[in-house]
């Protein structure tokens, strides 16, 4: 029963606001999936303050970087009108409801016994959340000080790759066949498409429903967008680079060189207990470099599956096939994360270790290449030990990533859209981590 004006991803405020104002909207709706994204919409909302919008448009906000007490306490006290957290569609379109029952002059009386009882949760979460921030100060002001140390346990002297060159090459003309393999079904068909079997032999099973509906989709897709020609621009550029850690900096040199010229420094966070972890922990040491006359060596790598597949994806939901849709958009984005495993695997059978190949040491099972079973891990910048974006227009000055046809745009998001850049981290103890 709603009009949705749908403006896709990335888009400024500017445009939000612009949008909702010529379409007369009601709500306007935002969502994020990365940890920076909670720091754009207070941003948004901040900004609809100081444009005086807040009294005129109701905000809905959802998406896997936002939890519901980030929304109703401390954005409530950030957005001087109304702010709401759905945490999903269908909690959206009730909010919508009561949103336009108020609107429209049908609400409740604020001060009935049921408008009050409706207020009540969310007055005891915010009076939980109160209760909360000052236990934790008081407990914060009771510790005794931490003492961060300037790097943690992670060892220091093993010995560095050698790479087969030094600077960038780029990939392209790239057949489907040479990186479907690293496709992750299961994220597929369970995170991107929904598919859930039933339990207790009700109904079938989420692998009768792989076998009977996921994979005859995939590969009638798969089909499809190479008879289009949709897939043929598909890319790769990477490139290895000379790096030494200073303190939380790892920072990329002019020339393999323990003291050649800084091009390029990265800051990144600590952590702040646990085994106090940093990513340059994980990079030879400037002294360490300069005490053994050897740098070490950081791969960077950025892959595109081109603007082919999300046009013809948005072809599908302007023309209201939404099955279809969520299909090749589902495709376009794990066949994105597919390349990039290509691009990780084809960076550890290149650089060798005391005489072999890292890629040596990888399982044999695909299933173990998602569960990081392999030597080292690649990192995308706008996660927990990473999550400064703005280093991304560093890695892409690096790459040269417009030679593969992607840009940066000014929110620092890789077009096009079904692009994906990291960089590689080849210690043995680098794993996942929160800083």
């Amino acid at each position: 029963g709603y009009e949705v004006v749908n403006l896709g991803i990335k888009q400024p405020i500017s445009a939000i606001l612009d949008a909702a104002v010529d379409k007369k909207a009601d709500v306007i709706g935002m969502s994020g999936l990365l940890v920076k994204s909670t720091v754009v919409m207070k941003e948004n909302l901040e900004e609809m303050n100081a444009r005086g919008v807040a009294g005129q448009f109701p905000v809905l906000l959802g998406g896997a970087a936002l939890t519901r007490g980030y929304v109703e306490n401390d954005l409530t006290e950030v957005y001087e009108g109304n702010v709401h957290y759905a945490r999903d569609a269908f909690e959206g379109l009730r909010l919508m409801d009561e949103i336009m029952t108020r609107k429209r002059g049908g609400g409740l009386d604020p001060g009935s016994p049921e408008a009050i009882a409706e207020r009540e949760p969310a007055a005891e979460r915010r009076a939980r959340h109160e209760r909360s921030k000052r236990i934790a100060a008081e407990r914060e002001a009771a510790k005794p000080a931490v003492v961060v140390p300037e790097r943690s346990d992670v060892a220091a002297d093993l010995p560095v790759p050698t790479p087969p060159f030094w600077g960038t090459r780029i990939i392209k003309g790239l057949s489907l066949a040479e990186y479907s393999g690293l496709l992750d079904e299961r994220a597929l068909f369970l995170g991107q498409w929904g598919l859930r079997g039933q339990r207790g032999g009700e109904g079938p099973s989420y692998e009768e429903l792989v076998e009977t509906e996921g994979r005859p989709r995939l590969r009638y897709w798969l089909d499809r967008l190479i008879a289009e020609g949709v897939l043929q621009h598909a890319a790769v550029v990477y490139g290895y680079f000379p790096a030494v850690a200073e303190g939380d900096d790892v920072i990329v040199l002019s020339e393999p060189k323990p003291g050649a010229p800084e091009r390029f420094r990265f800051t990144f966070p600590r952590q702040q207990r646990d085994r106090f972890l940093c990513i340059a922990d994980f990079i030879r040491s400037r002294k360490h470099s300069i005490e053994t006359g050897q740098v070490d060596v950081m791969p960077f790598q950025l892959v595109t599956m081109g603007q082919r597949i999300a046009d013809f994806a948005n072809v599908l939901f302007a023309e209201n096939n939404y099955r279809d849709y969520l299909e090749v958009h589902g495709i376009g984005v794990q066949l994105t994360e597919a390349l990039a495993e290509f691009g990780h695997r084809r960076i550890r059978e290149e650089l060798i270790i005391e005489g072999r190949p890292i890629a040596e040491s990888d399982p044999s099972e695909v299933l173990e290449f998602f569960r990081l079973g392999y030597r080292g891990a690649r990192y995308s910048f706008g996660y927990g030990a990473c999550p400064d974006l703005e280093d991304r227009a560093k890695l892409i000055d690096l790459l040269g990533a417009d030679r593969i046809g992607v840009a940066l745009s000014e929110e620092l998001q890789l077009h096009p859209e079904q692009s994906t850049d990291a960089f590689v981290l080849l210690h043995p103890e680098a794993k996942y981590f929160n800083a």
